[in-house]
């Protein structure tokens, strides 16, 4: 393949993510995923998929370079993996939480990864503001807690990409638009958006939201939905204008990748993704 060749014409790089195959080992995730047609792999750090906190991680870190490498997949980090910090208590703790220490640990330790897989980015959220503490001290907890990460993300020269997302304290493209300017609007900050949470609860269409945040891009993640709901659905479930979606993708440049977002469905994942690519080349001209 040439160097934007995704399959679909696009400039941009098509990939699924391994959320979405967390009943397969990484290695045999990642070979499906390249088989498939895609060019790039959104991965999800997790117990199973190369865990941040293995006595073997960088053994792990090093074979996941190798395969990335030999299968032609670009890559980017993402750090939500359910119960990865509290087996308990899911997406716990957070930079909201009132000890988010843990929380700040890991996303060191996925920047260290992701500079190890030459990956585009770290993509990470916010969490939910805990009842009892106030939108301004929730406000203050994300200033510190994203600058002490782009801290280590300036150590090693890795982009960080803020994903807005339903229900967390950083809910909507306008929320993390607002606090990256807040930081100083940092080089190494950027935006992963979820083309599905547009659909969601944003008040423009993807299209749009992609055309707001263009500048700052650094990760997209895609799927379907419908408004109102938080779901990640197949293309055609919901109501996404996949073809516009992509289209603006291409208007604005973006030249990341574009990785399917379906964390629900690993139980038929070879299946999905197959259907997942096809869907992605009827709406951008394949």
């Amino acid at each position: 393949m040439t160097e934007h060749d995704t399959g679909t014409g696009t400039g941009f790089k098509l990939g699924f993510g391994t959320n979405g195959f967390a009943n397969h080992r990484l290695d045999e995730a990642l070979r499906v995923i390249a088989d498939l047609g895609y060019t790039a792999v959104a991965l999800t750090l997790d117990h199973a998929h190369l865990d941040p906190f293995a006595d073997d991680v960088r053994a792990q870190t090093e074979r996941t370079a190798h395969t990335l490498s030999a299968l032609g997949l670009r890559c980017v980090v993402e750090t939500g993996a359910r119960y990865l910090l509290d087996p308990l208590h899911k997406h716990y703790p957070t930079l909201v939480s009132d000890e988010p220490a843990a929380r700040v640990d890991f996303l060191h330790r996925a920047v260290r990864i992701a500079a190890d897989l030459d990956a585009d980015c770290v993509s990470f959220w916010s969490g939910i503001r805990p009842a009892h503490v106030s939108p301004e001290l929730a406000q203050r907890r994300m200033v510190s807690g994203v600058a002490a990460v782009l801290e280590e993300a300036g150590r090693h020269g890795m982009r960080l990409g803020l994903e807005p997302e339903p229900g967390m304290f950083v809910e909507r493209l306008g929320d993390a638009l607002a606090l990256h300017a807040e930081l100083g609007s940092p080089e190494l900050l950027g935006i992963t958006l979820d083309v599905g949470h547009c659909v969601a609860i944003e008040p423009v269409d993807a299209a749009a939201c992609v055309r707001e945040a263009a500048g700052l891009l650094v990760n997209v993640q895609l799927d379907d939905a419908m408004p109102g709901v938080h779901e990640h659905l197949e293309f055609g479930e919901g109501q996404i204008d996949l073809a516009g979606t992509l289209a603006a993708l291409e208007e604005v440049g973006y030249r990341g990748v574009a990785a399917v977002e379906l964390p629900r469905h690993s139980h038929a994942a070879p299946t999905v993704a197959a259907r997942a690519l096809a869907a992605l080349r009827r709406a951008h001209g394949g």
